[in-house]
């Protein structure tokens, strides 16, 4: 192997040590876009493919030394997908859109996993598989602090 190799270059989505979440996620949301129809045709139980995606995206970070956690117990419920990278964790809950309600309940669901947890800050991401809406609606990225706790929610 060649010295100039050797250690690799730190990725894009490493900032000061630690992830850069909004950059990871938004090109996760462009990956989506460009891409979920071929992939959720090839998943019989539909709901398991933004999930499956997902986490095979996220793949690209364990080449860095984190983990990704699925099903995460925390409390009664389970936490969808909680990323470890460097002695920091990163909860991400997951939705499908089933009404404006989903938004709702899944930052509820969250904002429980973030206490449980300790953690300051989680990522809710909803996909929106309605065929009736544009995708320049259905992908965006809002941030809001909710009793203290920094709730990221992108659509995709």
């Amino acid at each position: 192997m060649d010295d100039e190799e050797f250690p690799p270059e730190v990725p894009a989505y490493v900032v000061d040590s630690q992830l850069d979440m909004k950059q990871l996620l938004t090109d996760f949301q462009t990956f989506w876009r460009e891409n979920s129809e071929i992939w959720i045709e090839k998943y019989r139980y539909q709901e398991a493919a933004p999930h499956l995606i997902l986490q095979a995206f996220l793949q690209r970070i364990l080449n860095s030394g984190g983990t990704i956690t699925r099903e995460m117990a925390s409390g009664t419920r389970r936490l969808d997908l909680c990323v470890h990278f460097q002695n920091h964790r990163y909860p991400i809950e997951l939705k499908l859109r089933y009404s404006d309600k989903t938004y709702v309940e899944g930052q509820q669901q969250l904002l429980s996993y973030l206490d449980k947890l300790g953690c300051d800050e989680g990522w809710l991401l909803v996909f929106d598989r309605r065929t009736t809406i544009t995708w320049e609606e259905k992908i965006f990225w809002k941030e809001e602090t909710v009793r203290g706790k920094r709730v990221h929610v992108a659509g995709c």
